[in-house]
């Protein structure tokens, strides 16, 4: 039997098994094998391990994504990304503006299209806002597990939006998110208590301080030791 002589159902079951650069390859074969690629329902968990990975035409976004993770391990984003914007050379700034709105202009394209979101993992994706994650969370309303790790420009402003549109959410890790703070985690457990919440490290982190502000000198040689 000819591969394309399957029926939809068992191609969808073939095409599960292989990551996404060879469906993408394998549905370059044929018109058929193309509309396989294409249907929604293969495409309900997305992994991606770094933001110019979400350039690519080897995914399909739709209605079926149910799990979604972008996980950058990479020494750019400590060495890089995750230093405030005014302690940057030229030479960082000029690094993070080839990949800055990657991961945002991704999730925007994810509010439009996948209402049914249940899990989402932001890891290392050091230029994503708090508007970001607050968009999402308005979009995706069966959201249920928020896991965000070193995430520099994540705020308690993104713990209020947990609290105010997180109707479905069940977990919600926020860890090394350095300008997160005790108060606000104290606030969502207030306002949402049946939320399992935890954040590794994030509250007892040095955060950001901007430069009109008054730092002592002690946080601000801790801050520099901490990016060399």
């Amino acid at each position: 039997m000819h591969l394309t002589e399957l029926n939809r159902e068992c191609l969808l079951h073939l095409f599960s098994f292989l990551d996404k650069d060879s469906r993408r390859s394998l549905s370059l074969t044929c018109h058929q094998l193309r509309e396989v690629f294409l249907d929604p329902r293969l495409w309900n968990l997305l992994h991606f391990s770094s933001p110019c990975q979400l350039r690519r035409d080897n995914f399909v976004l739709g209605p079926s994504l149910r799990y979604l993770t972008v996980c950058w391990y990479s020494s750019r984003v400590l060495q890089v990304c995750n230093i405030e914007d005014w302690l940057k050379s030229s030479f960082q700034k000029d690094i993070c503006s080839k990949h800055e709105s990657l991961v945002s202009t991704f999730l925007a394209h994810v509010c439009h299209t996948c209402p049914n979101l249940r899990s989402l993992t932001l890891s290392g994706c050091g230029h994503i806002t708090d508007r970001d994650v607050i968009s999402t969370l308005r979009s995706c309303r069966k959201l249920r597990c928020l896991h965000l790790e070193n995430c520099v420009r994540i705020t308690d402003c993104s713990l209020e939006g947990v609290a105010a549109h997180g109707d479905s959410l069940e977990e919600v890790k926020v860890d090394f998110c350095r300008n997160i703070t005790q108060a606000g985690l104290q606030a969502v457990r207030e306002k949402r208590p049946n939320i399992q919440l935890s954040a590794e490290r994030s509250a007892d982190m040095i955060p950001d301080s901007k430069p009109e502000e008054k730092v002592p000198l002690r946080r601000t040689l801790q801050k520099l030791l901490q990016f060399s």
